[in-house]
């Protein structure tokens, strides 16, 4: 305990008033709170920012079912303590605005079908016009102006919301379990009650939280640098080629996308541990697959892997080889896709349209399906494959239809 650094106390004065529209509640809940000794009112009769958040958490607790009583004689016998709600790491918790999303969406022009997205997304119950904002949600106001502006459509700002409150909620949950068996539970194995746990781990978290954050942030920047880095040399090919000076090669590498079908669902119903042999099994058939033909695996992407080859032909042929592995082992199912043209090669990744393509292709094939395209078709020779054309296919993100082809052993 005493190696941890001492606690941040927020700072702060708040009425009984303030601390109800802050915190959601009535003044007589706060009232109530205070009987109860949940809540302990300072010189002047003023509260703290920390008053605020247990009086939010505490009727979250209540509307779980947790009975009201049963936490305040717990807080006074020294079983429960909600000290730790001082802690710095909880200062970045905002509060509640005072504007409702009816009010809100008068005054910025947002539509409010979208602004209720901004709360509904996180996993929030859908709110109603006469809901107040948290202040926190204010922040994302601004942006979704700017883009209302620049003719974003709302379903696109929509389906980025989704998108990143779905992210962040992974990570935050992630983070949170591993708090739990690393922090919490070794300090109550040390020997310490739980109101002392709760203290400590909310001071480890005061000093690991801007840490966390600042990693965050990079990540996403380094991440945001390659998503732009990709759209660019795609943008940079389309106008040479258009142009006129887009080089063709006689023997253009391939990329090859290998999607395993279920494998998040599976992973996630059989625990940690099967998660982590069955990640390995797979990372050594795919291995020895792609290097046995030529090819190397540039990179995991969630449930599947990318690979570059030299040899369009190679690349098919190890294709087949890692569908028909999957099957005999009794792994989940694979689907692959593969292009062959120009690539951009750049701090060990591949980019390009090429990559964009072959992703796509994988995206649409069947499980069990090795699906090529023409340009993969006119590169192969000398290999014991047949074809069997599926005809034109739009894919998602891929300008025109491209003919597609179903890979299979020669008999």
């Amino acid at each position: 305990m005493n190696s941890l650094p001492l606690r941040s106390i927020a700072v702060g004065e708040y009425t009984r008033a303030e601390v109800g529209r802050r915190a959601g509640v009535d003044p007589a809940y706060v009232d109530r709170l205070v009987e109860l000794g949940i809540l302990k009112p300072g010189a002047g009769d003023v509260f703290s920012l920390g008053d605020v958040r247990r009086a939010r958490w505490v009727r979250s607790f209540e509307e779980a079912g947790v009975p009201l009583e049963g936490l305040g004689a717990a807080v006074r016998d020294g079983a429960l303590s909600f000290s730790y709600l001082d802690a710095s790491a909880f200062d970045r918790f905002a509060g509640l605005s005072g504007t409702t999303f009816q009010q809100l969406s008068d005054t910025s022009g947002i539509p409010f079908d979208l602004l209720k997205v901004v709360r509904e997304a996180v996993g929030f119950a859908e709110p109603r016009p006469e809901d107040v904002v948290r202040e926190d949600e204010l922040s994302v106001v601004p942006v979704i102006k700017l883009m209302l502006s620049m003719g974003f459509r709302p379903a696109v700002i929509e389906a980025w919301l989704r998108v990143c409150a779905d992210s962040l909620r992974r990570i935050a949950d992630t983070e949170t379990g591993w708090w739990r068996t690393e922090v919490e539970i070794p300090l109550l194995r040390g020997g310490m009650t739980e109101p002392q746990m709760l203290d400590a781990q909310a001071d480890a978290g005061s000093e690991m939280t801007p840490l966390l954050e600042r990693a965050l942030l990079g990540i996403y920047r380094t991440q945001q640098e390659h998503a732009w880095s990709k759209s660019a040399v795609e943008d940079v090919e389309a106008a040479l080629e258009k142009a006129g000076l887009h080089s063709r090669l006689h023997r253009p590498p391939a990329v090859c996308f290998l999607d395993i079908t279920g494998y998040t669902r599976l992973t996630e119903e059989r625990g940690d541990e099967a998660a982590a042999d069955l990640a390995a099994r797979l990372a050594t058939l795919v291995r020895r697959s792609s290097q046995a033909h030529g090819g190397q695996a540039v990179k995991w992407l969630g449930d599947g892997v990318m690979f570059y080859f030299p040899d369009p032909g190679q690349a098919v042929l190890a294709a087949l080889d890692m569908v028909e592995g999957m099957a005999n082992h009794s792994l989940p199912p694979a689907r692959v896709g593969i292009q062959a043209g120009p690539v951009v090669f750049q701090e060990g990744d591949y980019f390009g349209r090429t990559v964009n393509v072959a992703a796509r292709i994988a995206e649409y094939a069947r499980p069990g399906e090795v699906l090529v395209t023409d340009q993969v078709l006119d590169a192969v020779d000398g290999t014991s494959v047949t074809f069997d054309e599926i005809g034109p296919v739009e894919l998602k993100g891929v300008s025109g239809a491209l003919r597609l082809h179903r890979a299979g052993r020669d008999a």
